[in-house]
């Protein structure tokens, strides 16, 4: 079974990380905003320092990123000419509604996203919408608590209807929340939670966690019955625990983590709580906040397909606390795999292993929708970076992909690498975390021309898309 003849190859971007323009056209001061670039950064992002509107001292790297508000139709061209069947991308909430809680959308930021999707159809691209990638406004935030409020459910509602209406007959795959399951550790970049002293964090955590599930489940009710035809999915951040040893409890230890992190993608898909995660709530002494109609709307409106990121695998230490990688997740130390110089590991045939696992559980179509090689480039006078470094990752990727679908029949609708065009890194605020096929003029600082200029990669995946992945 070789890859389906409408697979849909493409790439993935954010708002957050890529459009910039924070406040222009209406929009207003999201999360991602006050994001600082710097030692403050993670525990801004963790919810463990309040940083509710920018300052001085620091740098946000997201507000202006690299401008893609301005430059969506240089960029789509680009993306046009590789090829792209899809493009991934994600809606900037405080576009359509600046404070979140309004009655009425901001046109000017509804008119907008009308635009780009209208120029990716003019070259032929599907576009991909995740409805919020670690975006909320800040309003949100400061008046309601972020996602720790049931009230933001309603919100979240309006929202998506107003996405529907507007662009059912523009976008045709839909996401409702990126990497859901970073929610619990990036708890303000995921879910808007900046923790007070003596909060109870794991009720707090828990809570805004059932909020966005029940929040999810509306939208797909919602696109299910106004957009018929429509595919949504969840999203996972993907990529297996191994355990440290064949010892039983580093594999004991390895299956919990992975349950964790399923947890969510198991009520998204099969409406309902799973027991394990039921009975470690008993055991903490957390009681789910289920109104009325909850168990209903998660029982009863269950997403089309399961789409995940998907960088790299991690290890677990029965007792050990192991570190965190790139990806806010904690991990053991593998001796049997390289790293990328923020400390992912290099696993290409983790990828198959995480498409065959995820497979095998939900047994619903699969959707590669990030993945990527972070890196520094060094151009040329020109701009010109010969990366062939990305070139090796991605084409061992792609292969094992292939044959996730070609020997294991995984049934996959596409793939999106992350950051087909460099863009702001939404770890560390780096710019110098470059994963694009198209270099961008632009330093940690903020400093550059924004000139795009085509990499060595460029023509190497406009040549995988036109092969439908057989030449690599």
């Amino acid at each position: 079974m070789a890859l389906r003849k409408d697979f849909l190859w493409g790439g993935a971007t954010a708002a957050n990380q890529c459009e910039g323009a924070y406040n222009v056209g209406g929009r207003g001061l999201a999360n991602a905003d006050v994001l600082p670039w710097g030692e403050d950064r993670i525990p801004v992002i963790k919810g463990e320092r309040a940083m509710l509107k920018p300052d001085k001292e620091h740098f946000y790297p997201a507000q202006q990123a690299i401008d893609a508000y301005h430059h969506y139709k240089e960029d789509i061209a680009l993306f046009g000419e590789m090829g792209f069947k899809v493009l991934r991308i994600s809606i900037a909430w405080s576009r359509i509604f600046p404070q979140g809680d309004e009655e009425n959308p901001n046109e000017e930021g509804l008119q907008f996203y009308e635009d780009v999707f209208r120029e990716c159809h003019k070259y032929g691209i599907e576009p991909l919408v995740t409805i919020t990638h670690y975006d909320i406004p800040m309003h949100l935030v400061t008046k309601y608590g972020g996602w720790r409020d049931r009230r933001l459910i309603g919100f979240y509602r309006r929202l998506v209807t107003v996405l529907f209406e507007r662009y059912g007959e523009l976008v045709h795959y839909w996401l409702t929340f990126n990497e859901i399951n970073i929610m619990t550790s990036a708890c303000f970049m995921a879910a808007g939670l900046i923790f007070q002293e003596g909060e109870d964090r794991y009720k707090t955590i828990h809570d805004a966690v059932h909020h966005v599930l029940v929040a999810s489940a509306w939208a797909v009710k919602l696109c299910h019955e106004m957009i018929p035809g429509a595919k949504i999915g969840c999203m996972l951040n993907a990529g297996i625990y191994y355990p440290a040893t064949c010892s039983p409890k580093d594999v004991f230890a390895a299956q919990q983590e992975n349950r964790k992190h399923y947890m969510f993608s198991d009520v998204q898909v099969r409406g309902e709580y799973p027991c394990y995660v039921k009975k470690e709530f008993e055991r903490q002494g957390y009681m789910i906040p289920f109104a009325e109609d909850d168990e209903q709307i998660l029982k009863e409106n269950l997403v089309d397909f399961v789409s995940f990121s998907y960088y790299s695998t991690r290890v677990v230490e029965a007792g050990g606390e192991g570190k965190y990688d790139s990806n806010l997740l904690r991990s053991a130390p593998n001796p049997y795999l390289p790293t990328e110089p923020w400390g992912r590991f290099l696993d290409p045939l983790g990828l198959r292993t995480t498409m065959n696992e995820i497979y095998d559980r939900y047994q619903k179509p699969l959707f590669i929708v990030e993945n990527g090689l972070g890196a520094v480039d060094e151009p040329d006078e020109t701009g010109y970076v010969e990366d062939d470094y990305r070139i090796s990752y991605l084409r061992d990727h792609i292969r094992s992909m292939k044959e996730a679908v070609e020997e294991d029949v995984v049934d996959l609708l596409g793939y999106t690498c992350w950051g087909p065009i460099d863009l702001v890194s939404v770890a560390t605020g780096q710019m110098s975390k470059r994963y694009g096929f198209i270099y961008v003029d632009r330093d940690n600082e903020g400093r550059g021309t924004l000139k795009r200029t085509k990499k060595k990669s460029f023509e190497w995946y406009k040549k995988v898309i036109a092969s439908n992945g057989e030449d690599l």
